[in-house]
C-alpha cells in the first residue's frame, strides 16, 4: 500500500514526531511504501478559493509546495495526518495542506476510497482537547470518502520526550497495522 503522511509539528524532536517516525518504521516493516511531507517545513499557504484547481496542470495555480503534496495524495492508497493540537486546534503549519484538499473537489478528482489515520497528542490530560484536530480530519474524511481506519490520540504530553512516558509510540505502530 501507498501511504503518504503529512506531519504539522515544527519541532523534530518532538512528541508527534516520535509517533509519526514510530509509525513510519512500521508501516515500512510491513511492507508499505511511505512518503513523508513535513508541512512545517515547507511553503504552503491557505487556499485562495479562485476556483482554479488542476487547470493549470498543478493542483493549485499559486505555485508552493502544495504542488509537491498533491501528487502524493493522489496516488496513495492511504493518508495519515500527524499534528500536535495548538490551542485546541489544527496547528497552522499543516491547516494549509488541509485547506487545500480543496482543490481534489473543485477539479472533480476521484479520490474516494483512501483509507486515513489520524495520529495526535495535547499537552492536557482531557482526551477531548484533540476534538479540534479530530473532528476536522473526521469529517474531511467523510466529505472524501476516506474511511477513517484508526486514531492515535495521546493527552498529557508537551515537552519534548513525554511521550516516551505513554504508550504513544505503540498505539501508533499498531495504528500501521490497520492499514
Amino acid at each position: 500500500m501507498k501511504i503518504t503522511v503529512i506531519t504539522g509539528s515544527p519541532r523534530k524532536h518532538g512528541n508527534s514526531f516520535a509517533m509519526t517516525d514510530a509509525f513510519i518504521r512500521e508501516a515500512e516493516k510491513l511492507g508499505h511504501t511511505v512518503r513523508r511531507f513535513d508541512a512545517a517545513f515547507l511553503k504552503i499557504g491557505g487556499c485562495h478559493a479562485c476556483q482554479t484547481c488542476f487547470k493549470t496542470g498543478k493542483a493549485c495555480s499559486f505555485d508552493d509546495d502544495f504542488n509537491i503534496i498533491a501528487p502524493a495524495i493522489l496516488e496513495a492508497d492511504a493518508i495519515v495526518f500527524t499534528a500536535p493540537v495548538y490551542w485546541y486546534s489544527i496547528p497552522a503549519q499543516i491547516k494549509g495542506v488541509i485547506d487545500r484538499i480543496y482543490s481534489f473537489c473543485v477539479a472533480g478528482k476521484d479520490v474516494s476510497g483512501k483509507k486515513c489515520g489520524l495520529i495526535t497528542c495535547c499537552e492536557e490530560d482531557d482526551v477531548t482537547a484533540m476534538d479540534g484536530v479530530r473532528k476536522p480530519i473526521e469529517r474531511s474524511a467523510a466529505l472524501l470518502k476516506w474511511p477513517v481506519v484508526g486514531e492515535v490520540l495521546i493527552p498529557g504530553v508537551l515537552n519534548e520526550g513525554d511521550i516516551d512516558k505513554t504508550d504513544g509510540c505503540r498505539q501508533a505502530e499498531a495504528l500501521a497495522h490497520k492499514f
